[in-house]
């Protein structure tokens, strides 16, 4: 076979192999594995007069480096493929550095999306790299680097070692922390409801009326207030005001941008941004399909733009019609408006193939990448669907001059809501209970009055969702920065994440308190979304990255000082978490201290009491052997494992979870299977009815039967059958834990 003349490199191997079928044997397709050259992690790596950058290869990756050396030695013509945002223009220009390659023999192109179609119109029509992408992904990659390197060893001195501080991470702390403070400065606010139970007279029918007020809406601030308008409709005769109906059409969402799907995923499948963009990022590399081969799924997943292409809306309307018929569709493309300040480089994330709907390939999908897809899927459709047509009906009903009033809404026509309908942070529009045909002029008494006391809650802590939310309203990050941030926050224990709501640490506040006095506009909202702007200026080559960094770095530079100066000698106290948990020695609640192995619970009382203990978890359910405290364990190699408290003495441990279950037959606690999802609990005691043995709890089998030695021998050679069985108990060691 003749040599290959072409060289396709891409950033994953996934992809690689699902573009390769698509090419064909003219094309090597080839994987970067992400960056191969960046800034050196040992030092600045940036002249802080020129700011030049210095680049240096990524330790680790020798062996690949060399290995697409000879292959674009090789090669005629290389296509640089890489991600088509900022970060992958600058992984394409790294490669063209790296590999020494001239501007005729390297060539840019972008995949939207993994499909045979596109993939050879893109490779048909290749560009040149784009500078100015470069550029802006160069300022952002060194102004992390400068406020990373420089303000980290000020927060060891000050505060405690190994602290990091992130340009964007600090605002999204900065936001959390913030929303902590409303909450404890909220004054609570009393206010009462006033609901009467009305029955007509001489007709058939109640129905519930809320207090609305006279002539104008009225709050009712206090019981004195409700008291009065009690008395006076008490034993009085109620009369219809007002009916009037009308109809309601509401739109469907438009279709997904990173914000809105990492903001849905979270709410509907409870998946973290971090981790919906890996399953996305799965869905758009490629799946292998049963009967289509290896598609790409969605388009790119890394956008802010709600544009679709007029082939995508096209695709849609003949599904919607032949599916759900001509009255589901919205009768034209349905076109949603970006944002101003979006860069709407790619189009709204959508499925590459309506036609392939969720359940038709849902044997092909693992269950996270099946959910993830319906989602989006399903998303994209209801965007260009019909309208939904709400009956709405709202009654008045007047007695000694307060006005009540009644509401009711009823879906006439479903439109999109036949498949999709948007998840909502906050509480659900009410719809009303139905009401009775009433006219003006009716007449009803009261057969019962309902007074409550409210009293106005304090703004909810963000989730992940809400967060997203928050920093793509206030310009903070850019799409393919959010889960990075979200999940950074996390991992620094800056923000604890508790019933699923996002609380800042003492650790977050004490920084977060450093940094706003001595370092404001680092950590000002509004400063960063400007630099995002002034970011998307290099983009569009209205400004030149070294004088963005000139003008960031002269101001930061001399706020680096002053905080030098200020603090001098001062290291700030980070207040100690307090437990539940009680010192056996002194009877004080123990404090979470960190040391050289991490977290641990000690005495508040040191230096007159030195108790200390490792932190465990207690788990629901009780130990089956003595009927003690179950806790959760970590193994050497960091894998969870649950054992009794009582350790050694009583020997009980598993790789089992414990449930708050109770078997019903014999009333032990009941276990299941470690792993994501929704696991059926199963009871352990072997003396029950209700027993599941070991090898019937969903963990891998080993291929110890005769049909699987047979396929194996005809597989592998006599010499390896020791080392793939040895590879199948391994696996199987691994799933139990």
């Amino acid at each position: 076979m003749a040599k290959a003349s072409n060289l396709v490199i891409v950033e994953s191997p996934s992809k690689a192999k699902t573009i390769g079928k698509y090419l064909g044997p003219d094309f090597v397709v080839k994987a970067s594995m992400g960056h191969l050259r960046d800034l050196p992690k040992s030092t600045m790596g940036v002249d802080l007069d020129s700011f030049d950058p210095r680049y240096i290869p990524v330790k680790g990756k020798e062996d690949l480096i060399k290995e697409l050396k000879d292959a674009a030695a090789k090669a005629d013509t290389v296509y640089l493929a890489t991600d088509p945002d900022r970060e992958g223009e600058a992984i394409s220009w790294h490669l063209k550095e790296l590999l020494g390659l001239s501007g005729s023999k390297a060539h840019r192109v972008t995949f939207n999306e993994i499909t045979q179609k596109v993939v050879t119109e893109s490779i048909a029509n290749p560009r040149d790299i784009d500078y100015t992408l470069v550029d802006a992904q160069q300022a952002r990659r060194i102004l992390d680097r400068i406020v990373g390197y420089q303000l980290s060893p000020l927060l060891w001195k000050k505060v405690r070692r190994g602290l990091s501080a992130g340009r964007v991470q600090s605002v999204a702390t900065r936001l959390v922390v913030d929303r902590e403070n409303e909450i404890r400065a909220f004054q609570p606010k009393e206010y009462w409801s006033l609901d009467v139970m009305l029955d007509r007279i001489g007709k058939p029918g109640s129905f519930v009326a809320h207090y609305h007020g006279e002539d104008k809406k009225r709050e009712l601030e206090n019981e004195v207030q409700v008291d009065e308008i009690i008395q006076d409709i008490d034993g009085k005769e109620f009369t219809v005001t007002n009916v009037k109906k009308s109809e309601k059409k509401r739109s469907a969402a438009p279709p997904f941008t990173t914000s809105t799907l990492q903001q849905e995923a979270s709410r509907k499948l409870n998946m973290t941004p971090k981790r919906t963009m890996a399953i996305a990022q799965q869905l758009y590399e490629g799946v292998d399909v049963a009967g289509e081969g290896t598609l790409g799924l969605i388009t790119y997943m890394r956008t802010d733009s709600l544009r679709l292409s007029d082939e995508a809306m096209d695709a849609a309307a003949a599904f919607i019609k032949n599916r759900y018929g001509a009255a589901y569709y919205y009768g034209k493309h349905h076109v949603f408006k970006t944002k101003g300040n979006a860069q709407d480089a790619h189009e709204a994330i959508r499925p590459t193939h309506v036609e392939l709907d969720p359940e038709r390939i849902a044997s092909s999908l693992t269950r996270e990448q099946y959910r993830l897809y319906k989602l989006i899927w399903s998303r994209f459709l209801a965007s260009q669907m019909a309208n939904a047509v709400f009956d709405t009906v709202s009654i008045d009903t007047e007695c000694a001059g307060h006005i009540f009033r009644s509401s009711h809404q009823s879906m006439r026509f479903p439109g999109f809501i036949a498949v999709y309908e948007e998840g909502r942070d906050d509480e659900g529009e009410a719809t009303g209970s139905p009401l009775p045909d009433l006219a003006v002029g009716d007449k009803a008494l009261c057969v019962e009055i309902r007074k409550e006391q409210h009293f106005t809650q304090p703004p909810a802590r963000y989730t992940e969702a809400t967060l997203v939310k928050a920093m793509e309203e206030k310009g903070v990050g850019r799409p393919s920065t959010y889960a990075s941030i979200v999940s950074t926050i996390q991992d620094r224990e800056y923000v604890n994440k508790v019933d699923k709501r996002l609380e800042p640490t003492p650790l977050g506040e004490v920084v977060t308190g450093l940094m706003m006095e001595r370092f404001n506009d680092i950590i000002d909202v509004e400063f960063t979304a400007n630099m995002e702007s002034k970011l998307d200026e290099v983009e569009e080559g209205k400004r030149q990255w070294k004088d963005v960094l000139a003008d960031f770095y002269g101001d930061f530079k001399q706020e680096l000082e002053e905080a030098e100066a200020a603090l001098e000698g001062i290291r700030l106290k980070v207040p100690d978490e307090v437990t539940d948990e009680i010192c056996e020695v002194c009877g004080k609640n123990m404090v979470v201290k960190m040391g050289r192995f991490g977290k641990f619970l000690a005495c508040p009382g040191f230096p007159e009491c030195t108790n200390t203990k490792p932190i465990v978890e207690r788990m629901p359910g009780r130990c089956p052997k003595c009927g003690s405290t179950i806790l959760k364990r970590k193994s050497k190699k960091g894998y969870a494992y649950y054992a009794c408290e009582r350790g050694a003495e009583c020997g009980f441990m598993t790789w089992d979870v414990p449930t708050a279950e109770n078997c019903p037959k014999c009333g032990f606690t009941m276990f299941k299977k470690s792993g994501r999802g929704r696991m059926k609990p199963f009871c352990i005691n072997e003396t029950c009815e209700n027993f599941l043995p070991e090898d019937k709890r969903g963990y891998y089998k080993k291929a110890d039967s005769a049909e699987a030695a047979e396929g194996t021998a005809k597989k592998k050679p006599a010499a390896k059958k020791k080392t793939a069985a040895k590879k199948t108990t391994t696996r199987k060691k691994g799933a139990a834990k």
